[in-house]
């Protein structure tokens, strides 16, 4: 299953987008996952919110819904792009500092 091959892809893409916009300075903009981060730690949070949206993930599958999460993954392609201009302008607000 391509649809979901490209899921895992994209939840990965985005664990590790977060976690160098959170090196470079940048903050989480989902309060869902800010008070993962702050209930425990950045890495925690940011991997708990990934076991959650792969569960919701498989909840579609089970109840064939495979073409919902092949719209949320274009939700998670928008969400790892914009992670990485977050990522591009911190690292330019840093170099320019």
């Amino acid at each position: 299953m391509l649809v979901i091959q490209i899921f895992l892809y994209l939840q990965i893409l985005d664990f590790i987008t977060t976690m160098l916009g959170f090196r470079v300075g940048a903050a989480e903009a989902s309060p869902f996952i800010a008070k993962l981060i702050h209930a425990s730690s950045p890495m925690a949070g940011v991997a708990f919110s990934k076991l959650v949206a792969i569960a919701i993930a498989g909840f579609c599958l089970m109840t064939q819904r495979q073409k919902l999460v092949g719209w949320i993954n274009y939700w998670y392609a928008g969400l790892v792009v914009w992670n990485l201009v977050v990522i591009l302008v911190a690292i330019n607000r840093n170099v320019h500092a």
